[in-house]
């Protein structure tokens, strides 16, 4: 037997979306309904699962669950995955993966600050290669707290719904949408999800420690959709004042730790740092800063953490600088935090794009390689990590078209040519300061000029039609926003 929808069917079917979209005051009450009405209710229930809705009805209805992109972001931002706690998350992606056709590899993360279990997931088509040329790849890991999904008009809201699951989403389907259309084959594109991108890096870097080499490499991040030239290097500095306490009445009885680092901090605060043409200034945030026991008593001890935003080209442009005017400062001693790294500069070879300069990192500096490297995105950084953390719908629609054609841009060139980099500069030594102590600088891995030969994309009869297909504007109905 075969049921058709009547008006009153598909309002009852639409009604519970048409609830969660206005958030009625009556949502989440436990009402204990008699054991008769309960089982009523779930036949008709039974009976709408059974009805044959037609397709332009379930996206009036149901307009993020009838789209593939749309209904797998929504899933990935439903999951909490701060960093550290990213095992769900990739379980899930392990599952939809094999579900569409790749071998998926949980890759396992350890790290002392985090002793949950913990996955890189790295994935390519059944019948495909570890070692295809092109990696889309972007990080699972979110900053604290969670937000809940939650569904807009025009927008979606959650924490990572910008950095970076509208990136992981718009990778999946791009590569599955290049697939089905045989622009590429099975051998042609990996993808490689990592944890630990928000904090410490530890899940790219883990990657350098397996035999995987790629020719160019699509990190997602949120960049507007443009082609990042590159972005800003970063070095972490951690300073200390030690003093003696004593009484307040009688301060001359000790040594006051907080004046110390209030003298080093104001110092560093209105230092003059260098800068560049393309990342623009360098800039220094103090963003910890603690000292004292109780108003009363002298401070011994007191602490600070510095981020330092690198537009120069080297680190030890800055290097020499901040030592500098640390020097003669009393009790205070500094110590640069690791990793740190130079700023980084992106390849951004391909037509029809618009290009960004960007001020946060990423873990491009993280993965060893000499391959390419484009950084690409939906969404602003402006609002990820914010309590309003969203994105445009559409803006996830034209990623999946900005992937698709980074990676046919990279299949159509004649070689792979690695990005220019400024050529390390000897670092400075500074005059020898007892107070300060700098920990030796982590080598970066510096990319040379290779040209490797890369075959021609193969001629496609319909590639001139899906060209015009990719031209078809999205249009999505969806339920009006809650007041």
């Amino acid at each position: 037997m075969r049921l058709y929808a009547s008006p009153s069917l598909i309002a009852l079917s639409a009604a519970p979306l048409v609830v969660h979209s206005l958030q009625l005051p009556f949502v989440g009450i436990d009402i204990q309904l008699p054991a008769v009405l309960d089982t009523h209710l779930n036949n008709i229930k039974s009976q709408i699962a059974q009805i044959q809705v037609p397709s332009f009805i379930n996206k009036i209805i149901d307009p993020t669950g009838s789209s593939p992109l749309l209904s797998l972001h929504r899933d990935l931002v439903s999951i909490p995955s701060v960093s550290g706690n990213e095992e769900q998350v990739a379980r899930f992606l392990e599952t939809y993966l094999q579900s569409k056709g790749f071998k998926v590899e949980l890759i396992p993360v350890q790290s002392p600050e985090y002793p949950k279990k913990r996955y890189n997931v790295f994935a390519y088509p059944e019948g495909g290669s570890r070692s295809a040329p092109i990696l889309l790849t972007s990080h699972i890991d979110t900053v604290p707290p969670f937000i809940p999904f939650k569904d807009g008009l025009r927008t979606v809201y959650g924490r990572g719904s910008c950095d970076a699951k509208a990136s992981v989403a718009s990778q999946i389907i791009a590569a599955e949408e290049l697939l089905a259309q045989k622009h590429i084959t099975e051998d042609t594109v990996s993808l490689l999800f990592v944890v630990g991108e928000e904090t410490n890096g530890d899940g790219m870097r883990h990657m350098n420690t397996l035999d995987l080499k790629w020719d160019a490499v699509v990190f997602g991040e949120p960049t507007e959709l443009k082609l990042a030239v590159g972005h800003k290097g970063l070095a972490m500095l951690e300073i200390e004042a030690k003093g003696r306490a004593s009484h307040s009445g009688y301060p001359n009885l000790g040594v006051n730790a907080n004046s110390h680092i209030i003298n080093a901090l104001y110092k560093l605060d209105n230092l003059k740092l260098p800068s560049s043409d393309l990342l623009g200034n360098t800039t220094l945030n103090i963003g910890i800063m603690s000292g004292g026991v109780a108003a009363n008593v002298i401070p011994a001890y007191a602490s600070a953490e510095v981020a330092i935003r690198i537009g120069a080209e080297h680190f030890t442009d800055v290097k020499v600088l901040v030592e500098d005017a640390l020097k003669g400062i009393e009790g205070v001693e500094a110590t640069w935090k690791h990793p740190h790294y130079d700023p980084v500069f992106c390849d951004h070879d391909l037509e029809g794009f618009e290009t960004i300069a960007l001020s946060y990192g990423t873990d491009i500096p993280n993965l060893n390689g000499n391959h390419k490297k484009y950084l690409y995105g939906p969404g602003s950084i402006l609002v990820a990590h914010g309590d309003n953390e969203k994105i445009d719908k559409s803006d996830l629609y034209e990623a999946v078209k900005g992937y698709k054609r980074i990676v046919k841009g990279i299949l159509n060139a004649k070689a792979v040519v690695v990005a220019e980099k400024p050529k390390p500069k000897p670092e400075a030594v500074a005059p020898s300061v007892a107070p300060i102590v700098a920990e030796p600088v982590v080598p970066v891995v510096e990319a040379e000029v290779e040209k490797v030969a890369t075959p021609e994309a193969p001629v496609n009869k319909d590639a001139k039609k899906n060209e015009e297909e990719e031209k078809v504007e999205y249009v999505t109905i969806l339920p009006i926003d809650a007041v």
